[in-house]
């Protein structure tokens, strides 16, 4: 009877000799010495890390169309560490170009072309310290008046609003009827609260700068005689502004069918500080570019901002030249277009 029972202990300790075995420690820790720990990174080489690849965007104020294509850019660039899009609400995209200039830590902004102006006496070769990476969209000039105004010289020391301060209305629109040779009493304050007084005919106009249709003129009642007044193209604009038109497709209840409305439209554009090439910070804005323009796909896709669905990469920019790496991005698919051919 012992020895049976003998001989059943050590079948079972030959069956678990291999496992006690395997799981004895190892040489390193049965003398004592602690298994290898993976190291953690110092502050600064964390604080490096995701230095590295973020890129800073001055976009505008929170309500209006750039912060949004902004926030939608960094959405689809995003790489983690490999790139960071960081999209900065500002007092809006006239301010931007100098957040661009001065402000740490801001590689991209986007601006009203028009805002170069600003800039011509006290930096004279503003243009050879930005470049343009991308067209986004025009911003078509509104000049949106009473029955009684016929004519742009009809406002002359008229009360007009350019809506509020930081807009592109704002900035652009003086400016524009600086170059016009028309004076008006330039007022800034909501243009809610300015088309009501246009209704009781205490504001002779207001004027709008964004990209066409407006909704305050889409689902806006308004009585007959209310209308936009036309701006020819010529060559006081050359400079910043391109060629447009509102037409009664995009406002039926205001231009009768098959009449179009001349104006002017100030390009808003994605901008960069020209940085020198090969530094980091041309290095970042520069892989940005590559991820951009590879994905502008997914831009145009449902769910994001139907502006995207118009972008043309190749669209020039009066007055700016582009960016090196957006530049070569371009030659490069005409390359392969060709190659294909």
């Amino acid at each position: 009877m012992i020895t049976m029972f003998a001989a059943r202990i050590s079948c079972v300790l030959a069956v678990l000799a291999p496992v006690v075995l395997a799981l004895q420690p190892t040489h390193a820790d049965a003398q004592g010495q602690p298994a290898p720990v993976q190291r953690v990174p110092t502050y600064t080489e964390q604080q490096e890390k995701i230095n590295a690849w973020t890129v800073g965007l001055a976009a505008g104020l929170i309500e209006g169309a750039p912060l949004r294509l902004a926030a939608e850019m960094a959405r689809v660039v995003d790489d983690g560490d490999n790139l960071h899009v960081l999209p900065i609400v500002t007092r809006g995209p006239t301010e931007n170009l100098n957040s661009l200039l001065y402000l740490r830590g801001v590689d991209l902004a986007i601006i009203s072309a028009d805002s170069l102006d600003e800039y011509k006496i006290q930096f004279p070769e503003l243009r050879r310290h930005v470049s343009y990476l991308l067209n986004l969209f025009p911003s078509e000039l509104h000049i949106f008046v009473r029955p009684e105004i016929q004519s742009l010289q009809d406002l002359a020391g008229k009360k007009v609003n350019f809506n509020t301060l930081g807009t592109a209305a704002a900035y652009s629109g003086p400016l524009i009827f600086s170059r016009l040779g028309v004076d008006v009493d330039k007022t800034f304050i909501p243009h809610q609260v300015a088309l009501q007084q246009m209704r009781k005919g205490d504001m002779a106009a207001v004027v709008f700068i964004t990209s066409k249709p407006v909704d305050a003129f889409l689902r806006g009642q308004w009585e007959p005689g209310f209308k936009f007044l036309p701006v020819t193209y010529d060559s006081k604009f050359e400079d910043y502004y391109l060629p447009a038109v509102l037409e009664a497709a995009e406002y039926p209840a205001l231009i009768k069918p098959g009449e179009r409305i001349s104006t002017i439209a100030a390009p808003t554009v994605l901008v960069s500080y020209n940085w020198p090439g090969g530094s980091n910070r041309y290095q970042r804005v520069a892989r940005f570019t590559d991820y951009l323009f590879s994905r502008v796909d997914k831009l145009q896709a449902a769910g994001f901002d139907p502006k995207w669905q118009t972008i043309n990469l190749g669209a020039t920019v009066p007055g700016l030249t582009r960016f090196p790496a957006a530049q070569e991005w371009l030659e490069r698919q005409g390359r392969r277009q060709q190659a294909k051919q």
